[in-house]
């Protein structure tokens, strides 16, 4: 129960986009696939998956803890990237900026001004 709350304040913390300007439009097409980062504060791993059709599911693994897993949905409006996601019964919104994405790098930052950097995860062809 823990985990899952503090994956969720985990995503609040994290920042979606390239600049402060809210009109900047960013390539949808670019954040479809897998992102990792690693949170310090929480001592785990946060996988997302934002898939094309505005799904969202993310996974956190946090070391000794069963992995936690979060669904949702997302938005990308401009350089703003609103994610809802569900747990434990509840809804959680967070819209994030989107600072920077290209192939291998997104970076956001949250209301707060906190920024996170997450490395896209390399799909096996299967």
């Amino acid at each position: 129960m823990r985990i899952v709350l503090g994956c969720v304040a985990a995503l609040a913390l994290c920042g979606w986009t390239r600049a402060d300007d809210k009109d900047e439009k960013i390539d949808a097409k670019k954040l479809v696939g897998k992102w990792t980062t690693e949170n310090k504060e929480l001592g785990a791993k946060l996988i997302v998956n934002f898939a094309k059709d505005g799904k969202l599911a993310i996974t956190v693994k946090a070391k000794g803890e069963k992995d936690v897993q979060i669904k949702g949905t997302y938005k990308l409006t401009g350089n703003q990237l609103t994610m809802t996601m569900e747990g434990d019964g509840k809804e959680h919104k967070e819209t994030l900026t989107v600072l920077e994405l290209d192939e291998d790098d997104l970076v956001t930052k949250d209301p707060k001004g906190n920024k996170d950097t997450y490395k896209r995860v390399e799909e096996d062809d299967k």
